[in-house]
């Protein structure tokens, strides 16, 4: 254990002090359970003017929950999901997409996280023949597993070929806040206006505590969703407690001035590690990620002191990540012990 801030994963750093305060706040008398209280009426109230009237909240513990419930929302069990084939939810869930919603999910190789309708196209195979599962559900990552982040275009082309094909559109958000900050765009212009049809929204990896939600824009899935929440065991008796999370965090711009600060610390990451001879960085860096190809034993030099994920073992790419908590100091820092650890 270590109080040295890593560039492991957003999912390692702290809690937000106006988060923090916010369960406190919270943290007073005796209220109903479940969700019939005040905080979780206002922050119901702060995802509709974030995403629009009828937009429909339900806060989770994690973000595997969100996308399980989500596209569980979506799909029967003779239904396919197809994806990136780096999406989490394809290789990071321990296939709990699968197990929970009964349906197949199908990956489509990208160059750079992203999917494209003719890709998609490609990979929907069998459609009305009763031997095959049927496309039901498109599943983007925004920002990707890469980092990339998806235009507003490349999702409307998304959304557009959905409906022509009879299916729906979900986004895995759980760093949809650093897309939006990156785009320079509102949470509804960066997911419901492009056509998204359900969202995981994520807040634990933008200074929450274990609180993502899944977010419907459509009343006609909403009615029943409430149930799907229940038998998939994420109906929090205390949910004043992340409602007040979300509360907090949609409020005065804290999820974008956040996430635009994580995004900041990586782009100041990658231009110091660029000029690092023996350091490759491998795709755009659009949030707040930045993948990079070192020599194999500059890995086990920089292990020595931080921890990060290897993303290719065989290619020796590794994956750095920067947080709402990370400062120039930690970068500076970093970057020295990369530029030392590489000689």
């Amino acid at each position: 254990m270590t109080s040295r801030r890593s560039f492991a994963s957003d999912n390692n750093a702290g809690i937000h002090p106006n988060i923090l305060e916010a369960i406190a706040a919270a943290n007073t008398g005796h209220v109903v359970g479940y969700g019939d209280d005040p905080w979780t009426r206002s922050a119901e109230g702060a995802f509709r003017k974030h995403f629009g009237p009828g937009a429909e909240a339900f806060p989770v513990f994690n973000g595997t929950a969100a996308n399980v419930l989500a596209l569980k929302a979506l799909v029967q069990p003779h239904h396919a999901v197809l994806c990136a084939e780096g999406a989490h939810v394809e290789a990071d869930e321990c296939g709990a997409p699968e197990a929970w919603t009964g349906c197949k999910l199908i990956p489509v190789a990208t160059k750079d996280g992203k999917l494209a309708p003719k890709a998609v196209e490609a990979a929907c195979h069998g459609v009305g023949d009763q031997h095959h599962v049927q496309p039901r559900v498109i599943s983007i990552s925004q920002a990707t597993e890469l980092g990339t982040v998806y235009r507003p275009a490349e999702v409307r082309a998304l959304a557009r070929f959905a409906r022509s094909r009879g299916m729906l559109l979900h986004m895995d958000g759980a760093r949809i806040c650093n897309a939006a900050a990156a785009l320079g765009l509102t949470l509804r212009q960066a997911t419901r206006d492009l056509g998204v049809d359900v969202l995981s929204f994520g807040g634990t990896k933008n200074g929450l505590m274990g609180a993502d939600a899944v977010v419907l824009f459509d009343r006609a899935r909403t009615a029943d969703f409430k149930y799907l929440r229940k038998q998939g065991t994420q109906l929090a008796s205390k949910m004043r407690f992340l409602s007040a999370q979300f509360l907090a965090m949609l409020s005065n711009d804290l999820w974008r001035r956040n996430a635009l600060h994580a995004n900041r610390m990586a782009k100041l990451l990658e231009a110091r590690v660029r000029r690092i001879a023996g350091v490759r960085v491998m795709y755009r860096v659009e949030a707040n990620a930045i993948f990079a190809k070192i020599p194999p034993p500059t890995i086990a030099r920089l292990r020595k002191q931080y921890f990060f994920y290897t993303w290719d073992e065989e290619a020796s790419v590794v994956r750095w990540m920067c947080s709402w908590d990370t400062t120039e100091e930690d970068v500076a820092d970093f970057a020295r012990l990369v530029a030392k650890a590489v000689r």
